[in-house]
């Protein structure tokens, strides 16, 4: 999809845009073909002097030469087409071999590596150049310079019309066929020289006879075809004047001839608007793909943090966390190793224990509160690493996946993550003993939790909500985390009353949960980051949209080069 945008920009540039801006500029007629096809003889032939060398030794020279007649200067010496190759000319320049031959090597203006694309573009003012009418010397097609190849599609992309040169002994080349065929899929006019053909009766009937059929089998119509013998070894492979003559007289009367060239220009301009308008249909559903695996790798971020964020809300309200370490420090603080007989007297003695520790008698509260912060911390932490990991591994095992995490550890937990974890949770619990104080703001309930410590308070608050999903326990079954809970549970409500505490707790789980939600975003925050970076572009519909505005274009301007050759 890359490749297919990056040529439809060059289009664009190169040809689209500055033939629309100026339908009556001159027509601009690429000589391309096949190495050693003779393009630059065919040239130099046309207009009457050497303008490019050939040579038999390759690759050449990438930089292509325009002929031009002086008073169409103005039209090229801007960046009106090929706006990304500069301009230079013979002044300024080493004598330059044909892009499609050998030559002085110092004529090479291009960069030193062979798959470099060329920066220049020669340009030569030449009176036997009619006006009206530009040749452009392109590169070959076959070339073994991987830049000269590359620079041969861009010109023929821009050309108005092609003059494709092959020979009587490759013609059928592959190459030069896979470049015809994309003339086909442009519409764009083409004309065809046979140079080469061996000077012996019949042969060249013959030659073009197989040449024509092989051209109507790929649907491509052309325009004239030319045919041009070979000549002694003497001549240097220069053809024959009155083998040249007529596609001289052809070009001549086709710049003479402002209707047939608008003709011929606006052809090509509807050809190439509807290769873009289906180019762009197809880049539409490329993005829709494209958008559909960012989608898919987006659900997989959703999945995988969210099953951690099930897991860890479970983990805060299924009792779980009410074992080992945070039970014995809760234990500490009510007293509950003993077996519950009489759960309305046991709250009594609670209530007397907490009144001694607040005498100095310990302060096993605090150590229950840290006790509840290290077990959830150690769960989110744990539920978070998993959650990460399971994105990276599902990002891997997808292409699309794997250039996202390609050289990075995204999976990798952030320095300093556990103590952010445990400032979440201290936070949190500060949000507890804060809702206690607000409860408490009464005189009478009040002296109620300061009778108790609003530390114990607090976290008989915590260790209902670490119990219970519903917030209330529902019964010994439960295990004796929960019925621990229980007393906390009526201890509150000895002091706040049964709506109260339920208010409480509904509102700490939510504070809870809201911190939590935020510290498993954060581990999912890198995975985000990483696609978000990827940029979205242009919206498929408006792709689609854009490529139907083409297609009626072309369909406008086909119509008017119908009417003009009319």
């Amino acid at each position: 999809m890359r490749s297919r945008v990056t040529a439809a920009s060059a289009q664009l540039e190169d040809h689209l845009i500055p033939r629309l801006q100026s339908v009556d500029a001159p027509l601009l007629v690429v000589v391309g073909g096949s190495t050693g096809a003779g393009k630059s003889t065919i040239i130099n032939a046309l207009v009457g002097e050497e303008v490019t060398r050939a040579g038999a030794i390759r690759p050449t020279t990438r930089r292509p030469v325009l002929l031009h007649n002086p008073a169409d200067a103005p039209w090229f010496e801007g960046t009106r087409i090929l706006p990304g190759l500069s301009r230079v000319h013979p002044d300024s320049a080493p004598a330059t071999a044909g892009p499609g031959t050998a030559g002085d090597a110092a004529g090479s203006a291009g960069p030193a590596g062979d798959d470099e694309p060329a920066t220049e573009l020669e340009l030569r003012a030449q009176e036997s150049v009619p006006e009206g009418l530009a040749l452009l010397d392109a590169p070959d097609i076959d070339s073994v310079a991987a830049g000269n190849r590359e620079l041969a599609r861009q010109l023929l992309r821009a050309a108005d019309l092609w003059l494709f040169v092959t020979t009587a002994n490759r013609y059928a080349d592959a190459v030069p066929w896979q470049v015809l065929t994309t003339a086909v899929e442009r519409d764009a006019t083409v004309a065809v020289v046979m140079n080469r053909i061996p000077d012996r009766p019949g042969v060249a009937d013959e030659l073009a006879g197989d040449l024509h059929d092989m051209l109507a089998r790929h649907r491509l119509d052309p325009a004239r075809l030319f045919r041009i013998r070979e000549t002694a070894p003497a001549r240097a492979g220069a053809p024959a004047a009155e083998d040249v003559a007529p596609l001289r007289d052809w070009l001549t009367a086709l710049a003479e001839d402002q209707d047939a060239r608008g003709a011929i220009a606006r052809r090509t301009l509807a050809g190439s608007l509807d290769e873009l308008a289906d180019g762009l249909g197809a880049l539409a559903e490329g993005v829709d793909e494209q958008d559909a695996l960012r989608t898919h790798l987006d659900e997989e971020i959703d999945a995988a943090f969210e099953e951690a964020r099930e897991r860890i809300e479970q983990a805060v309200g299924d009792g779980s966390l009410l074992r080992g370490e945070v039970l014995a420090r809760w234990q500490d603080v009510v007293g509950t190793g003993e077996i519950i007989r009489s759960l309305e007297s046991f709250v009594g003695r609670v209530r007397d224990r907490l009144a001694r520790s607040l005498r100095g008698e310990g302060k096993p509260a605090v150590a229950a509160q840290d006790a509840l912060e290290t077990g959830l911390v150690h769960v989110v932490v744990d539920e978070t690493a998993r959650g990460a990991e399971r994105v990276e591994q599902s990002w891997r095992s997808e292409t699309a996946g794997r250039v996202l995490v390609e050289g990075e550890d995204l999976a990798r937990m952030p320095e300093g993550y556990p103590e952010e974890v445990s400032r979440a949770v201290r936070a949190w619990q500060g949000d507890v003993l804060e809702l206690v104080r607000s409860e408490g703001a009464d005189r009478r309930t009040k002296a109620r939790v300061l009778s108790l410590g609003v530390n114990a308070v607090g976290v008989a608050l915590m260790v209902v909500v670490f119990a219970s999903t519903a917030f209330i326990p529902t019964g010994l079954e439960v295990g004796t985390g929960a019925a621990t809970a229980i007393v906390g549970q009526k201890l509150l409500e000895t002091i706040f009353g049964e709506d109260a505490v339920r208010r409480l707790a509904r509102t700490a789980r939510e504070r809870l949960v809201e911190r939590l939600h935020d510290l498993v975003e954060d581990r999912a925050a890198p995975f985000r980051d990483r696609l978000d970076a990827v940029p979205e572009g242009t919206a498929a519909d408006d792709l689609r949209e854009d490529s139907r505005a083409l297609a009626e274009l072309a369909r406008r301007i086909r119509a008017e080069a119908q009417e003009a050759q009319s």
